[in-house]
């Protein structure tokens, strides 16, 4: 799936997200940026912070586990049935249309607010049943797209993984960059090239500092 060469004869970059992550969806909207100024055509997948996190409940904090268990499945479920549904080429426009209610907007996670970014694309309405489902119908569809994408990075980070075609034919794939805000023209390239030419040292894995900022959402 996520191997095969983009039709246009652009980069193929695949992007893992979920649409309940803040931080995922800043990234988003960085590399869809870095799609205006660098060769790359962006193709999406779902993966789910839920599933990623179901065995390890106990390790995580009250609120982060009460969102896993609740509002975390809701969202995914339902971008995995349209999906499925209705093929490849939803997920951009649902996942843009969830994320700019949720986060822009600020309305959060909630079934309205996932009914509403069905609404604003043009998809059946009926797609929200699919929220509550209690024995969902892709859960196999969806655990198949997160274990495809966790498989290239591992298990102890989240959302968004990218992968990319390395020189060697390889494909090249990381978490993040986590970033705030979400660069814009010649800063987004630059993060872009940046990004690729660690990426692709061998045995290179991590940059990090404390995050002191909050995601902002105040340029998208």
């Amino acid at each position: 799936m996520s191997e095969t060469p983009a039709a246009s004869g652009k980069t193929p970059v695949d992007f893992w997200f979920d649409p309940l992550c803040p931080w995922a969806w800043m990234t988003s909207r960085w590399v869809l940026e870095v799609e205006k100024v660098r060769d790359i055509e962006v193709r999406w997948h779902i993966m789910s912070l839920a599933v990623l996190n179901e065995d390890r409940l106990d390790e995580l904090s009250e609120s982060y586990r009460e969102m896993l268990t609740t509002k975390a499945w809701q969202p995914v479920r339902v971008v995995t049935a349209a999906w499925q549904k209705h093929g490849d080429a939803v997920l951009g426009p649902l996942y843009t249309a969830l994320g700019t209610r949720f986060h822009n907007n600020g309305e959060g996670p909630t079934v309205e607010a996932v009914a509403g970014a069905l609404a604003d694309v043009g998809l059946p309405a009926e797609l929200i049943e699919y929220a509550d489902q209690e024995n969902f119908e892709f859960d196999a569809e969806l655990r198949a797209s997160h274990k495809e994408g966790i498989e290239k990075v591992g298990q102890d980070v989240g959302t968004p993984i990218i992968a990319l075609p390395g020189a060697d034919g390889e494909q090249i794939a990381f978490f993040g960059p986590v970033v705030t805000p979400a660069p814009k023209g010649e800063e987004a390239a630059r993060l872009w090239d940046g990004t690729i030419a660690v990426a692709s040292v061998p045995g290179f894995y991590e940059i990090k500092r404390t995050r002191t900022k909050g995601p902002d959402f105040s340029n998208l």
